[in-house]
């Protein structure tokens, strides 16, 4: 007969009393604690050292009808960027680690460059300022070294590498500052107001007039927010603000002996922003402001399609039918900016008519008859669209046989050629021609 749950108890139980059964469940609850605190706390400790700093509770950010949190995290922030701020190489102690890796160069120089051993390297390290003692590593070394026999490195190229570390520190320092949520990234207002602080330290826009700011502001800002904030989530991250060259275009403008042609392709130029606005003015006829369908039609060379400019006008964002200038400013940027994947990705949106995040034949047709319909108005003979689509699958080689995806695209290299086949005539053309215009252009070099 099987014992009930009571009868098993008491037989494991046996006769022990009542203090005895109290005891046994004090031992055991210090047991389960002495293997808790073992487990989980002292192991844990050993394996993650970041425990003895980071604190053991979590506070969300201050909502902001908590104006005193708000403040006090303001503060706090600033104190320790300012303390970040001290922590840089200044230039006083660049210009003594100049003299000092200079008094302490090694053998001959190679192609006019002096050059250092790595026992050299670690001296220099040990008399430099304790800032610089984070440059001075065998990792530095090895990252710098170009194969010489001597097993000697650059000073220049150390050099350089020591003052674009400090400068990409003092930038993201400087642009920490403008971050006002505290998280990593900069509003379009946060970038705004930085590019705005920015222009009187400029010397290449020493002639721009402060009417023109508010629209010099929004020309720069588009491209950076156009090239890192290609979901358009209204931020981007710092950090990739420092890994792409605008802020070195941007910056570059300080140089006051700046070549017309540095300028002319620098799109942060003063002359570039006014070739960009000047354009707008132009193509706004009716002076409203704002630019009408009919009014973009006559941008570029004037033969883009009516069906690709009818896209534009259904994807982007417009007012009662007509785009303002920051939108005209993502437009120009994706045309100019054809092979790069962002510019690609704006592009395909206004090909892919059912948002299927693909193309098909259907697709291509509809656009290239507008480019047929084009040719017979210029009097010129159509080119038969299945020559064409073959011809763009083949340059995309996608993965499924009868669909082309926006990464078939950026990854065959031609995305930039389909655009300009299926959305301008001057375009088709210039890809129908293309060998001609080869050949031209070398004997023109010869």
């Amino acid at each position: 007969m099987a014992l009930s749950l009571k009868e098993k108890l008491k037989l494991a139980l046996g006769d022990k009393t009542k203090e005895e059964l109290e005891l046994i469940k004090e031992q055991e609850i210090k047991n389960e604690e002495k293997y808790y605190r073992k487990k989980y706390t002292d192991e844990s400790k050993k394996k993650h050292s970041s425990f003895q700093t980071i604190p053991s509770f979590y506070r969300a950010l201050p909502k902001e009808n908590e104006l005193i949190k708000l403040k006090l995290r303001e503060e706090a922030r600033a104190v320790f960027l300012q303390r970040k701020s001290r922590e840089l190489v200044d230039n006083d102690e660049l210009q003594k680690l100049w003299f000092l890796l200079e008094g302490n160069k090694s053998g001959e120089p190679v192609n006019d460059e002096a050059m250092i051993t790595f026992t050299n390297f670690q001296k220099v390290g040990d008399l430099s300022d304790p800032k610089c003692a984070c440059f001075f590593t065998a990792r530095t070394f090895f990252k710098l070294y170009q194969g010489d026999y001597d097993g000697r490195i650059s000073i220049m190229q150390f050099f350089n590498y020591v003052m674009r570390k400090v400068w990409l520190q003092q930038t993201r320092i400087g642009l920490s500052l403008y971050d006002v949520a505290g998280r990593g990234y900069l509003r379009e207002s946060d970038m705004e107001n930085y590019i705005l602080e920015l222009i009187p330290t400029l010397p290449q826009l020493a002639g721009l007039e402060q009417s023109f700011y508010s629209f010099y502001v929004c020309t720069a800002v588009r491209k950076f927010f156009f090239f890192l904030d290609p979901m358009r989530t209204g931020r981007i991250k710092i950090q990739d603000v420092l890994a792409c060259s605008f802020l070195d275009d941007l910056l570059e403008l300080r140089d006051e002996e700046l070549s017309k042609h540095m300028q002319e392709t620098n799109w942060f130029s003063a002359p570039s922003a006014l070739r960009v606005y000047g354009l707008y003015l132009n193509l706004d006829r009716d002076h409203n402001g704002m630019l009408s369908m009919n009014e973009l039609q006559s941008y570029g060379t004037g033969t883009m399609t009516t069906v690709f400019l009818e896209r534009v006008f259904q994807e982007c964002l417009t007012y009662e039918g007509e785009m303002d200038y920051k939108t005209y400013l993502d437009f120009v940027l994706a045309i100019e900016n054809k092979r790069e994947p962002a510019a690609l990705q704006y592009l395909f949106r206004l090909l892919d008519i059912q948002g299927k995040n693909y193309l098909t034949r259907f697709d291509l047709n509809y656009f290239f008859r507008a480019i047929q319909q084009m040719m017979v108005q210029h009097g010129q003979e159509t080119v038969d669209f299945d020559d064409v689509s073959n011809e763009i699958f083949d340059m995309c080689r996608p993965n499924e046989p009868d669909r082309i995806t926006c990464n078939d695209m950026i990854r065959s290299g031609q995305g930039h050629v389909v655009i300009n086949i299926l959305s301008d005539l001057n375009g088709f053309w210039s890809y129908e021609n293309r060998e001609m215009i080869f050949a031209e252009a070398n004997e023109e070099d010869v």
